[in-house]
């Protein structure tokens, strides 16, 4: 599919052979802030997600695909979630395992073929995202990407037994 296929990455539908990827991902607590997640998940769980993440989009209301560098190795995932079809919109969560992948321009690409696919194949009028306020890669990401700044939702995230803000960015498609 061209729409999620880039100069550098592109993106594909989960496969079995994700599995060990994704259990690591999910079961990593370094990564557990930014999922809300705070229980790992066993391997069969992970299997039993894999075999229902053929399920339309619209049934499900989330969507998550594997962020593919050209040499077929997988560096990250991006989500669909939270979608709102009434509404036409729906949440993005970008997530690269590896330092080494950061900072390579990957993350616009993806976010850019990510939000087009939502606008030309999903029909949604907006994307959004929320990122707590000392991710700074993410902010400087999804502000380069077009993402405006539409809010702060004060003390919303609760880590180490302090609360951080969490900034709101949307992606408006005027098309509409």
């Amino acid at each position: 599919m061209l729409t999620l296929k880039g100069d550098k990455i592109y993106l594909r539908a989960l496969e079995p052979e994700d599995l060990d990827f994704i259990l690591e991902v999910e079961n990593n607590e370094d990564f557990w802030e930014i999922s809300s997640t705070r229980v790992p998940y066993s391997r069969f769980l992970i299997k039993k997600y894999l075999q229902n993440s053929h399920r339309d989009i619209f049934d499900v209301k989330q969507l998550r695909l594997m962020i593919c560098r050209h040499d077929d190795k997988s560096i990250g995932l991006i989500d669909i979630f939270d979608l709102e079809p009434k509404d036409r919109r729906a949440a993005l969560g970008i997530l690269f395992v590896n330092d080494e992948d950061r900072g390579k321009g990957f993350g616009q690409e993806v976010l850019k073929l990510t939000s087009d696919y939502c606008f030309t194949h999903l029909g949604l009028r907006q994307v959004y995202a929320n990122v707590t306020e000392d991710n700074l890669a993410s902010i400087k990401l999804f502000e380069k990407c077009n993402f405006t700044e539409v809010g702060i939702k004060k003390d919303w995230v609760l880590v180490n037994g302090k609360f951080k803000n969490e900034i709101l960015y949307q992606l408006i498609n005027n098309v509409y």
